[in-house]
Order: structure tokens, then sequence, then C-alpha cells
């Protein structure tokens, strides 16, 4: 699968960490950055190119990488088609798949250890929409909110 990463300085480290190994695992992986620690970077700017590679690619993933992991959701949903979740434990990220197919997890890497995070990412990619027809409904109202 392809999957498009992004962090910023507080995350760094573990989306690094990350895309060696999903590369070992076989997934393709487009790196938007940071592609080094900048202290002073913003989140915004990562969240943003990857919401954007989103946009043009609806079979890829999103993975974002911050401190916290809550700005990254905030800037990531503010684009067309992006449904971006909050990764902290493996079986809300199931849930987001099966119920709201997330097609984006931002991952607070000061709250995870890289196990945990693997798992999460492990459903993340794995797991497919239920199809079921309330959560088609309920995607297709929160496509016309604006």
């Amino acid at each position: 699968m392809k999957v498009v990463l992004g962090a910023d300085h507080g995350g760094w480290k573990m989306k690094e960490e990350v895309k060696v190994w999903l590369e070992k695992g076989g997934h393709e992986v487009v790196d938007m950055g940071a592609l080094e620690e900048v202290l002073n970077d913003d989140y915004v700017d990562f969240a943003s190119l990857v919401g954007k590679e989103l946009e043009k690619d609806k079979d890829m993933r999103g993975v974002l990488f911050c401190r916290n992991g809550f700005g990254m959701v905030i800037a990531a949903n503010r684009f067309g088609g992006v449904r971006c979740g909050f990764g902290f434990d493996k079986g809300a990220v199931g849930k987001g798949r099966i119920d709201d197919d997330i097609n984006c997890l931002s991952i607070p890497s000061e709250y995870v250890d890289f196990g945990k995070v693997k798992d999460m990412i492990k459903v993340f990619l794995e797991v497919e929409f239920s199809g079921e027809e309330r959560y088609k409904r309920r995607l297709s109202k929160l496509a016309l909110v604006k």
C-alpha cells in the first residue's frame, strides 16, 4: 500500500523509524517531511502536504506525527476527502477504519512507544471500511459539511 508520511520536529524521530519499518514491510512510502529535525518548524506545513497528497490519491493512506497529535488532526481535516483520526490505541484505530473510513492517522509520538505505534499502523493499513449503509450515509453527510 502507498503510505504518505509527515511530521514536525516533535514526531520526526518516530516518523523515521516508521518509514524504515513500512518500507521493510513492502509498502511504498512517500515522505513529505520533515526530512531533518528542525526545532522551529510547524506541524501545519507537513499536515498540509500530506492532506494535498491524500486529495490526489484516494487509495493512499496518510500517517502524521507530532508531540501530541492534535494539531495534525485539526490541520489534516481541513482538506476535502481527508478523514484523519487520532491514534491512541489499536482498538480505536480499528473502529475508525470500520465505521468512519479514516484515511489518515495522527500519532502523538510523545505519548506512545514504537511498539504501540506499529500495532496501530498495522490495524490502520489492514482493516477495511465496513461499507454498512449507516456509515456510508454518515460519510455522505460529512462530505457536505463546510
